[in-house]
């Protein structure tokens, strides 16, 4: 499908590796801090307009009592957050919701269960939310847990553009933040999304307890997929009292940025996504992020159960920096569309 998104060279170019070492992202995670943002600037301006920034808006269709035992989510029942369960909203509340991301600026609109996987009597609930949220004219973003080869199928024919499912850390570090499933589940979704014809949305979370070593084996395996994600988001831990890592030591922000600038080395076309973590992040950090690579981000004042900053502010610095947002067109998808943006709902 076309949209300004669309990379301004051919994404085909000798940049898209798949054959990261471990050594090698680790030797960028190594490099002086002006160098390695040099780098990651000039990668970014062949590839997207320097000063566009995706916007996205996430509301939680479907709201705890995830059976998974993710140390960092306040959505699992095996801990006492004080969250309030809320069960699988109503279509038309949904629509309602994504018609206000619409005018509030966002082009895509990403819905979010917390579910283990979605049930068979759940599917036709968020297939009727994709193929509305579709006829507003956004793009459509869903993260419903792990998916069967049916499963992906049959939202890829409602319309989906976009699944999220963050691989969180690196292979190693995994079994350390969660037990319930295991590494190979999240790479397996991630194969049943890709082949059903969707986008993938997948990356992970820092800040919880990972050494650097974690932070590029997880990058090294979302770049060397057959195909990189078409959107990598980074959260930065929010720590949740209740959670185990409600005690975890904060990030240092340049750790942070760092992240932001290999991932946007090693999967130049990609739009690498602010998450979860921005409302501890002041202007100065966000102007970083934007300059190492970041061109996309979460909109709105919250991110599934966590909080995220004030629209307001997010368009008063992007006024500042000379920054506006990307514009989306869906109505006017070419024939032959670039397999990278392929549109699901034209399968």
């Amino acid at each position: 499908m076309s949209t300004a998104a669309t990379p301004i060279v051919d994404p085909t170019a000798s940049e898209l590796r798949h054959d990261w070492t471990r050594q090698e992202v680790e030797a960028l995670f190594a490099l002086p801090f002006n160098d390695l943002l040099f780098e990651a600037q000039s990668l970014h301006r062949k590839y997207f307009d320097p000063n566009k920034v995706q916007v996205s808006t996430l509301l939680s269709i479907k709201t705890g009592a995830c059976p998974e035992d993710c140390a960092y989510c306040p959505q699992s029942t095996r801990y006492d957050t004080g969250l309030e369960v809320e069960k699988l909203m109503e279509v038309q509340k949904v629509l309602e919701q994504a018609k206000a991301a619409k005018a509030a600026g966002s082009t895509r609109f990403c819905m979010g269960a917390a579910w283990r996987s979605p049930k068979n009597r759940d599917m036709p609930h968020v297939v009727a939310m994709v193929k509305g949220v579709r006829d507003l004219g956004l793009e459509t973003c869903m993260t419903l847990g792990m998916l069967t080869e049916d499963q992906a199928r049959e939202l890829a024919e409602a319309g989906l553009d976009y699944y999220n499912h963050n691989l969180d850390t690196s292979p190693e570090y995994y079994g350390d933040i969660i037990t319930t499933r295991t590494y190979q589940d999240r790479l397996d979704t991630l194969d049943h999304v890709r082949n059903s014809g969707m986008k993938i949305c997948s990356g992970g979370i820092v800040g919880m307890g990972e050494q650097e070593s974690d932070r590029a084996g997880m990058l090294q395996q979302l770049a060397n997929l057959p195909q990189h994600p078409e959107s990598v988001p980074i959260n930065m831990l929010v720590r949740v009292e209740g959670t185990p890592l409600e005690s975890q030591e904060d990030l240092d922000p340049i750790d942070f940025i760092r992240m932001i600038a290999v991932a946007r080395i090693m999967m130049p076309a990609s739009h690498v996504r602010l998450s979860a973590g921005r409302e501890e992040m002041n202007e100065e950090m966000h102007a970083l992020a934007y300059f190492a690579g970041a061109n996309s981000i979460f909109y709105g004042e919250k991110l599934l159960t966590t909080p995220n900053p004030r629209a307001n502010k997010d368009m008063a610095l992007f006024g500042k920096l000379g920054i506006n947002t990307e514009e989306l067109a869906l109505e006017q998808a070419p024939e032959t569309p670039h397999p990278q943006f392929y549109d699901a709902a034209r399968a």
